[in-house]
């Protein structure tokens, strides 16, 4: 009698999941487990929530539709709340269990919990089992070694694309037995029992581009809408820089963050639209961007902990890095007095998500304009975005703030020209500065020049109503 635990991390689904998909092939009974450690819904030392409400709402839905899934296939998923180290070493000693199967993570945090929990499990006799299974290339399948990876991303991409291919799906399991023993299934806890206080508790708003729901169910309804139903992929190119709307973009990254939709399931459904309706620029640029994801977890695999730190993988020790609390503060919540930039701070404060557009701006903003840690945006971000991933994120943040993989020195926005650009009638900045809603077009993205009688006239009094600029604004005019 073979009995194992499958321990669900970043890979909440029951498609293309190999890990799982071993464990069941292997063993007579599985236990399905996802433990909510209380360590990343805690404050950093910035004072705010390593995981927000949003995020961690989104990780409870997935988890719960998860179990629904499980129990639909006649199986479970026990929920623990506790340290996932000492939580699986005490499930695998009380079942008797012979092996741990789970899907092979790369940070810092999650592999010092990997060696953290096989140092437990050793002592118990328990081997432990690990499925790479995050990327859209395996990582055994890259043309090089990882320690020769590319350090720009269109070499990376132009190799990869040349001389691998990406493996196909698994099938889902047909059954999971679970232990005949007793055993508790454990409740999934609220957000009031992983610590947030009341007046944290707050819903997205309505006003966001799209109401996430967390979980498989979910995610795999967004694919086939986006692809299927409204043909939007068709015209993803052009659209993906957007602002507005549920549909610029496919979103698809809120259920890649935590494993509810498989990269590899996405492209082949990518390739199975393009046979059998359009193939085109936009449908190849959606497996353009999963690249891009890929490339980052790749960087995170061969630079580990550089990433996390203001020197970032550039090593730049020479860079000094301001720590001023009251200009981080601004930042966070949309009050610099540059409305585009303010703008999509709110965005993200009210609903989770911001478009890719404007967090290339906004990091530009804090690292460039204000000269701020960029590590403290990151970590801003970690803590709000619904479709954090940490590899995407702080390589992200790296390649904006200058220290990543970037052949220019310099990726510095302007934001009056980026503004006009992305947002020519200004209907994304009134849309999160309603405070500026009677402001003109060909105003608004400079609000900081509008004379005392126009400011009247508009009904936005700066420094009132709307504050004043924290940079010298009237550069990127000169600039343009």
């Amino acid at each position: 009698m073979k009995r194992f635990i499958y321990w669900f991390r970043n890979d909440l689904r029951l498609h293309d999941n190999e890990g799982l998909l071993k464990a069941t092939q292997k063993a007579d009974e599985v236990l399905p487990v996802f433990v909510f450690d209380p360590r990343l819904f805690g404050k950093n030392s910035l004072g705010f929530r390593k995981t927000g409400v949003y995020r961690a709402r989104f990780i409870i839905e997935s988890v719960a539709d998860l179990r629904a899934s499980l129990r639909k296939a006649g199986s479970d998923l026990l929920v623990r709340v506790g340290e996932p180290e000492r939580v699986l070493a005490e499930l695998a000693q009380n079942y008797d269990v012979d092996e741990l199967h789970l899907s092979k993570e790369i940070a810092q945090e999650e592999t010092d919990v990997e060696s953290s929990l096989s140092k437990r499990l050793k002592q118990l006799n328990v081997d432990m089992a690990f499925t790479w299974m995050s990327t859209l290339y395996h990582v055994r399948d890259l043309p090089f070694a990882i320690n020769r990876l590319p350090d720009v991303f269109t070499d990376f991409r132009k190799v990869v694309e040349k001389n691998a291919t990406v493996r196909p799906t698994v099938s889902t399991p047909e059954g999971v037995e679970l232990p005949r023993a007793d055993y508790e299934a454990g409740e999934i806890p609220t957000l009031e029992e992983l610590g947030f206080a009341e007046e944290e508790i707050v819903d997205l708003d309505p006003k966001g581009v799209l109401d996430f729901q967390g979980g498989e169910t979910a995610g795999l309804r967004r694919l086939h809408d986006y692809l299927w139903e409204s043909d939007n992929i068709a015209s993803y190119k052009e659209t993906r820089n957007g602002m507005l709307g549920p549909d610029y973009s496919s979103k698809f990254s809120a259920w890649l963050s935590l494993g509810c939709l498989s990269p590899r399931r996405i492209y082949e459904e990518v390739k199975k639209y393009e046979a059998e309706r359009t193939a085109n620029d936009s449908t190849y640029w959606l497996i353009f961007e999963l690249l891009w994801r890929d490339f980052f977890h790749f960087v995170m695999l061969r630079w580990g902990t550089r990433l996390f730190k203001p020197s970032g993988l550039k090593l730049e020790k020479d860079k000094r890095w301001r720590h001023d609390r009251d200009l981080f503060e601004k930042w966070k919540t949309g009050q610099t007095g540059v409305p585009f930039v303010d703008a999509n701070m709110r965005e993200i404060v009210a609903t989770g998500f911001m478009s890719n557009r404007g967090r290339q701006n906004v990091a530009s903003f804090l690292a460039h304009d204000l000269g701020l840690d960029w590590t403290w945006g990151a970590a801003w971000f970690e803590s709000l975005l619904i479709d954090y991933d940490v590899c995407s994120n702080w390589g992200n943040w790296n390649y904006v703030a200058g220290v990543g993989n970037d052949p220019r020195q310099d990726r510095y926005f302007n934001q009056y020209s980026q503004a006009t650009r992305y947002d020519a009638e200004g209907e994304y900045v009134k849309y999160w500065l309603p405070e500026l809603g009677k402001v003109p077009a060909d105003k608004i993205h400079r609000v900081w020049q509008l004379t005392p009688d126009e400011q009247q006239e508009h009904g936005v009094i700066l420094g009132r109503d709307y504050p004043l600029p924290i940079v010298e604004a009237d550069k990127w005019l000169k600039q343009k």
